[in-house]
């Protein structure tokens, strides 16, 4: 179970993001970070499992690791301040339809679908909302969706193909470049509660006819 200790790490990382700091706090990140995050994918992956073909069972390969890439970036601090997981048919790094977690010191966040979609498969998205498109309204009008996520997320295309645009008067998801649902609430409520994974897998389930959907427009 996930503690007070979690988020007192990575307060105190936030503060002390060296890796002078981290070494000397390691035992404290393996015992009190990175074992209860571990824990807590082993619960959800085999439900997971029984909805998508292709998650991995072992959850080291949904983790991303703790250190940052700093070849691109300005700010160069070592480490992430959130433990990140992606649950995603073939590992973490899948361009498949998926679910995402991570934790910070004081919040979850939770979500899923299609994050980075090359031109090829946009295309077949497209193709299929167009063959499909009540489904996917459907899907982002359901109820449960709503009430967890609120709309469908994702960037917007400032132009279409005229291939789309009858499409485009109907529902604007056509224009959509990223397709996912993402939430965030706080931590504090679920220190020492097994009902975490229950509160993940609700959301998860949530996603599910979204992932389900665009799995088949890449088939």
């Amino acid at each position: 179970m996930i503690r007070e200790t979690y988020s007192s790490f990575f307060r105190e990382l936030q503060k002390n993001n060296t890796k002078e700091w981290f070494h000397t706090n390691k035992k404290h990140y393996e015992q009190e970070v990175r074992q209860p995050f571990v824990a807590l994918l082993e619960t959800i992956i085999p439900v997971l499992r029984e909805w998508q073909n292709g998650i991995l069972p072992d959850p080291k390969k949904a983790l991303f690791r703790i250190n940052r890439d700093l070849r691109f970036s300005k700010d160069k601090t070592p480490y992430n301040l959130m433990m990140k997981a992606g649950l995603s048919p073939g590992g973490k790094k899948s361009v498949d339809p998926g679910y995402y977690l991570g934790i910070d010191a004081e919040h979850i966040h939770v979500g899923g679908g299609l994050f980075m979609i090359r031109p090829p498969e946009l295309k077949k998205i497209r193709q299929h909302i167009t063959a499909n498109m009540d489904e996917l309204i459907q899907i982002t009008k359901a109820p449960k969706f709503i009430e967890n996520f609120g709309v469908l997320k994702g960037e917007k295309a400032k132009r279409l193909d005229k291939d789309f645009q009858e499409v485009l008067q109907r529902t604007e998801l056509i224009q959509h470049k990223q397709f996912y649902a993402f939430v965030e609430f706080p931590l504090a409520p679920f220190y020492n509660s097994s009902t975490l994974t229950e509160e993940i897998l609700m959301h998860f389930e949530a996603i599910r006819p979204l992932n389900d959907y665009l799995s088949k427009a890449l088939q």
